[in-house]
């Protein structure tokens, strides 16, 4: 792409950036970032910034593309961050580029387009997800240029990670564990190779349950930390079996830990359960999310904008993965990379208190 068209790629790809994050299925909140590449340039989405957001706010970050690089290859820390490497001479910002600008950096393509797809994130959370995947890929006639990337920490180890197993034709990865990314030499090009992969690793969602009783929990949420959740889909966490064994098998990809935690709570759907609850946790340690047996579930009054955006994800997660498939959580280990990194730290000190009023599918 040379630089002559570069302003019309960047204000489409802004265009399908907005409609990416205001698609609860495609990406929730801040996760997910787009890029284009010209004249050495990449823009890249800034860390903590919502897609849905693209076409209102000035999200994109100008960064020098050879010199990124380069620190990558050499284990250069300053490569984590990226912001050593802005062009700022392009662009007055106070933002960093993404946690996964080394990512895009990384792929050979002009535009690459990594969502949280719902879809994908059912599978690639599943034991027995790169063999599910692939036999979709291959059914849609896309494998040969497919790639299943293993879980790494977002960032410089995840675009090792896919420098290792990406050759020249591959324009989808599966990352396992966290979600989709694809690439293309246009923006139309990329957009169009999404739906496709989407497309093919559709899994159709079971059908929801009765209805919560709002009335009952809203009772057993009063006087508490807690509250009922904005949106009522959320208690199928809890009314379908197979969501809740999902929901309390531990984190299954990156955003949950930021922005949800590292454990669901449940309790029986009693009052003295709930008070024996809160005797025995602190406050600091109480979950963002609580599973209130099988009736339906509550959530922190704390619970942020992009908290409360994870809980719709796990819905709909969960509603996708059947109830007999063994799940792959996250590790301990892995769940500390990702607590403990100062880039992660960072991106909730963006978040916002609440998601009343934020976007739905």
């Amino acid at each position: 792409m040379d630089a002559l068209n570069l302003d019309d790629e960047l204000a489409t790809l802004k265009t399908l950036s907005a409609a990416l994050g205001r698609d609860r299925l495609k990406t929730q909140a801040a996760g997910g970032n787009t890029s284009v590449k010209a004249g050495g340039l990449m823009w890249v989405k800034a860390s903590g910034t919502w897609l849905a957001q693209a076409k209102e706010r000035d999200i994109f970050v100008p960064v020098w593309i050879d010199p990124l690089l380069t620190a990558l290859q050499a284990g250069d820390p300053r490569a984590e961050k990226a912001t050593d490497f802005i062009a700022s001479d392009l662009a007055e910002t106070t933002l960093r580029p993404s946690i996964e600008t080394t990512v895009h950096a990384a792929m050979g393509q002009a535009v690459a387009l990594h969502i949280h797809c719902v879809e994908t994130i059912a599978l690639a959370v599943r034991a027995d997800g790169e063999a599910a995947i692939r036999e979709k890929l291959a059914a849609a006639g896309l494998e040969a240029r497919f790639a299943f990337v293993p879980y790494r920490r977002p960032g410089v180890p995840l675009a090792r990670a896919i420098q290792a197993v990406a050759a020249p034709q591959t324009d989808i990865l599966v990352l396992q564990n966290h979600g989709l990314v694809v690439a293309g030499d246009s923006v139309a090009q990329a957009a169009e190779w999404l739906d496709q992969a989407i497309g093919a690793l559709a899994v159709p969602p079971r059908s929801e349950n009765p209805p919560a009783d709002l009335a009952g929990l809203a009772a057993l949420a009063e006087a508490t930390p807690y509250r009922l959740p904005t949106d009522a889909r959320a208690h199928q966490l809890a009314r379908d079996a197979a969501s809740r064994r999902v929901a309390l098998a531990g984190p299954l990809y990156p955003d949950h830990v930021i922005f949800l935690g590292e454990t669901i709570g449940a309790i029986a759907a009693e009052p003295a359960a709930m008070k024996r609850f809160l005797a025995a946790t602190s406050e600091d340690d109480l979950s963002p999310l609580l599973v209130v047996g099988d009736r339906g579930v509550l959530m922190r009054k704390t619970l942020t904008a992009s908290g409360e955006a994870m809980v719709g994800c796990l819905t709909d997660v969960a509603a996708r993965i059947p109830a007999d498939v063994p799940l792959k959580p996250l590790t301990g280990e892995e769940i500390y990379a990702l607590t403990h990194w100062e880039a992660e730290s960072y991106r909730q000190t963006l978040d916002t208190p609440s998601a009343r009023g934020s976007v739905t599918s």
